[in-house]
């Protein structure tokens, strides 16, 4: 009878490193659930990039309106008839240099940096 429960016993615990250890264990198929709920995450990540994709490919195949307006937006198209503005902002630190004055305070009166020095009467 002890026979009997010792060869009971291991395979008890046999079973229960098997269970909880071994490979195919609790440990296992735990990991393997997290695995399957990343990967179906990325999955639908990538779903909705795919759609986002076919999306752009139909607009581009039905009509001019989608290759115009990406034409625009990435390679700065402008149409025929249109005139290109582009406005610059200046930034808050940007400082205007004032023009230099004259002894009155005109701005016509200043010097022309190019000109020679006008010469003087005491000869």
């Amino acid at each position: 009878m002890k026979i009997l429960i010792a060869v009971l016993v291991a395979l008890l615990l046999i079973l229960q490193y098997r269970l909880w250890i071994a490979d195919g264990g609790l440990a296992e198929v735990y990991r393997l659930k997290q695995e399957i709920a990343t990967q179906e995450e990325r999955n639908a990540r990538l779903r909705e990039r795919n759609e986002a994709l076919a999306a752009e490919v139909r607009d581009l195949k039905k009509g001019m309106e989608a290759v115009e307006a990406r034409a625009r937006s990435e390679l700065g198209m402008v149409g025929e008839g249109e005139t290109f503005f582009r406005v610059i902002e200046k930034d808050k630190n940007d400082v205007e240099p004032l023009p230099e004055a004259g002894s009155d305070g005109s701005p016509d009166a200043a010097p022309n940096k190019d000109s020679p020095a006008p010469e003087s009467d005491n000869q």
